[in-house]
């Protein structure tokens, strides 16, 4: 997919290059950070290629050109999308990059809001009849709590949830959260 786009991407390097951030590879895209935070990346997709502002929810946007990748899901990323290398306009790019800048150096940033306590899907509440896991299940934090519960419900077949509880018995068993193994690792 990045093959496609590959002139574009490559111009979108060459414009970020040129500005105070620093370069990195960060979930196998570039990333530019600027004070060690994460301003802008991009990538290539099957339909498009895209800057990604990672506090893009605080840009002004009166070009009317950024989007909420996943609205109910994304809350601070906004996304500039292309299907060609001809829609670059570097003047443009710039002015959106300066001002991201600008928003990490007054260090406004994105703060979540707490989700409160998601019901539990009928099918994990079925696996939970089992004392041993129910108990297990509710010695958890509740954002661990969250974290199954949403792996749950988000399934679009009810054999996906299925296949999921059978997935997450063990973890519950153990005390640990859906995604303990991929925190803190050193």
């Amino acid at each position: 997919m990045q093959e496609r786009w590959k002139g574009g991407l490559e111009l979108l390097l060459a414009i970020l290059r040129k500005t105070p951030m620093e370069e990195t590879i960060k979930w196998g895209i570039p990333v530019f950070t600027f004070n060690g935070r994460n301003v802008v990346g991009i990538a290539g997709f099957k339909s498009h290629f895209t800057l990604w502002f990672y506090n893009g929810v605080f840009l002004r946007d009166n070009h009317h050109v950024l989007t909420n990748a996943q609205e109910g899901k994304t809350n601070a990323l906004r996304q500039w999308r292309f299907t060609a290398r001809e829609q670059i306009n570097e003047a443009l790019i710039r002015a959106y990059v300066e001002e991201a800048i600008a928003n990490e150096a007054e260090g406004r940033t994105w703060k979540p809001q707490p989700k409160g306590k998601l019901p539990v899907p009928p099918q994990l509440e079925d696996a939970l009849a089992d004392d041993v896991l129910r108990r297990h299940f509710e010695n958890l934090t509740p954002y661990r709590q969250n974290e199954y519960a949403a792996y749950i419900s988000e399934a679009k077949q009810e054999t996906t949830r299925l296949s999921r509880i059978e997935k997450i018995k063990p973890l519950i068993l153990q005390g640990v959260g859906l995604h303990d193994k991929y925190k803190n690792k050193k």
